[in-house]
């Protein structure tokens, strides 16, 4: 009998204060020399409090996951899944691409759920190293398969639009557990897969 498993996953963050977002926002911008009186940015505080919101606010979702009845063993990998994130040193967006694998053991994962977990991540101020290894370390910690693999590929916009300003720029980061870690020959799979 095929029976999912399914796991509740919210936000695991207080709720977010839209009021005083909105008047930090006002003195931000005030502090800045930029006047938000007027009429074309009067309710820009407002906007960019719940902009920043949105950005910090993943969905909650069902991780459900079915045994293994047919005893699958090769790789499951979803690629290009996009995401958006916000870099914890500027607070300005970073955006690209994932490509998550596992090699299953004795249970699969619904497969819209690799992009919930990215999203799970990715939404909140943060560093793409340590996006990636989460991702990775919450699929291998629920999951247990007998490996995992993550590639992110992304820009930031705190690396292209301000600083050294390189326009077109990305940043790579892997990390690889279990077999995709140890075995040559499926860590290679794994990679000319995700790059597809």
């Amino acid at each position: 009998m095929f029976i999912p498993t399914a796991l509740h996953v919210a936000s695991d963050r207080p709720a977010i204060d839209l009021d005083a977002a909105e008047r930090a926002a006002r003195e931000f911008l005030r502090a800045l020399n930029i006047a938000s009186d007027e009429e074309p940015m009067r309710d820009t505080p407002r906007r960019m409090a719940k902009a920043y919101a949105e950005f910090f606010t993943p969905r909650p979702f069902e991780l459900t996951t079915f045994p293994n009845d047919g005893r699958y063993d090769e790789l499951v990998l979803a690629r290009a899944i996009p995401f958006r994130s916000v870099c914890e040193h500027h607070l300005l967006p970073f955006h690209g691409t994932a490509a998550v694998g596992y090699l299953p053991d004795e249970r699969i994962l619904g497969l819209s759920k690799l992009a919930r977990i990215v999203e799970h991540f990715a939404l909140r101020p943060q560093v793409q190293e340590r996006l990636t290894k989460q991702v990775a370390d919450w699929i291998s910690d629920r999951l247990s398969p007998k490996g995992v693999g993550v590639i992110i590929e992304a820009e930031h916009t705190c690396m292209t639009l301000r600083g050294v300003q390189a326009t077109g720029a990305t940043t790579v980061t892997s990390t690889m557990l279990g077999t995709l870690r140890t075995d040559v020959r499926t860590r290679q799979e794994f990679l000319a897969v995700a790059r597809g």
